[in-house]
């Protein structure tokens, strides 16, 4: 269950501020510190320190204006018309967010609505900034499981690449266009995995720099966003190839070079995948990619892979080179090193 770390943090959050505004401040029912810390951190995949801080201040910043409106113009329904007009469009140019100006803005309405509580102005507004206080202090010290989140959305868009690559192969193999036809619908949506885990390694790494209990994590975090990035690229280059396989099959005639060339691809790719979880610790495979890699990078001359082969195989040996330039960078060499090791042309 996905959401299970983000109601565990939840749970345990709220029970933290009823705790410390009903036992320790004496509040009878401290309402707003439980839908603070609720209303900040959310149920969300992700609940990045600078979210929840600016979500709690609009929260805390909708209380506090209400109570002081509220002394002033007191109760009654053109009173609830004008506190929420006020605080919307403070919010609005408090914060780009909507979700700011939303979250201000229902807080501010039960302010308005419930009955004033014990203890005379501003009770409230002392419980939502508990609330946020207590909602900032949890992301730091029991942070949602945001690394397996990264590495779950890592293993998500692998499977669907080496699912890619085995259509591919088997397409070149069988002179199957039905199967490389399967295989460029699955690269054209592998787009929104790469935006997800691309967000999700966004979150975990602004929760890195803030919590005390992953900090140690940031550089195993930061070798993962470069492979992303490597990813990113190598996908782009491999729907181009996708495409053109797509196009040049279906006259009867098998293609072996170019299957073999795709079937090591997909074996790098695979490695590349199991390796994500142990980058900078021994689980680290990308070496077993890189000399994979490098062995078909020798071979890239379509004047000896494909020699006697239409131009239009050609073409895709020649498109394979920056692919595979991509997947070395990917196993951590850099892009002078990588172009080095492809066959001389």
């Amino acid at each position: 269950m996905g959401s299970l770390p983000a109601i565990v943090q939840l749970v345990l959050a709220v029970s933290v501020s009823y705790a410390l505004t009903h036992v320790v401040l004496g509040h009878a029912v401290p309402l707003l510190a439980v839908t603070v810390t609720i209303t900040s951190l959310g149920l969300a995949r992700d609940a990045r320190p600078r979210q929840v801080l600016e979500t709690a201040l609009g929260v805390v910043s909708g209380i506090a204006l209400s109570e002081l409106l509220l002394l002033v113009l007191g109760k009654g329904l053109w009173q609830v018309g004008v506190v929420l007009l006020v605080v919307l469009v403070a919010g609005r140019f408090a914060s780009p967010s909507t979700g700011f100006t939303i979250a201000a803005a229902t807080q501010s309405m039960l302010v308005m609505l419930l009955p004033d509580p014990e203890g005379g102005p501003f009770v409230r507004s002392v419980d939502g900034s508990v609330g946020g206080l207590v909602a900032l202090a949890v992301t730091a010290l029991v942070p949602r499981g945001v690394v397996r989140t990264v590495h779950r959305d890592a293993q998500a868009l692998v499977a669907e690449l080496d699912a890619a690559l085995e259509a591919l192969v088997d397409a070149l193999l069988a002179d199957d266009v039905r199967r490389a036809d399967a295989a460029v619908r699955r690269l054209r949506g592998t787009q929104p995995l790469l935006d997800a885990w691309g967000s999700s390694l966004d979150a975990a790494r602004s929760t890195a720099r803030f919590s005390p209990v992953l900090r140690s994590r940031s550089a195993h975090l930061l070798q993962v966003a470069e492979l992303h990035r490597d990813l990113d690229l190598a996908v782009r280059n491999l729907r181009v190839i996708a495409r053109r396989v797509d196009t040049s099959i279906g006259d009867g005639r098998a293609r072996p070079e170019l299957a073999g060339a795709l079937a090591s691809l997909r074996g790098a790719v695979q490695v590349l995948g199991s390796s994500v979880e142990g980058l900078g610790h021994d689980g680290d495979r990308r070496g077993e990619a890189r000399r994979e890699l490098t062995a078909l990078a020798e071979r890239l001359d379509p004047t000896v892979l494909v020699a006697g082969q239409p131009v239009t195989e050609q073409i895709v040996v020649l498109m394979l080179r920056p692919l595979v330039v991509d997947l070395l960078m990917a196993t951590g060499l850099t892009h002078e090193h990588a172009r080095a090791l492809l066959a001389p042309l």
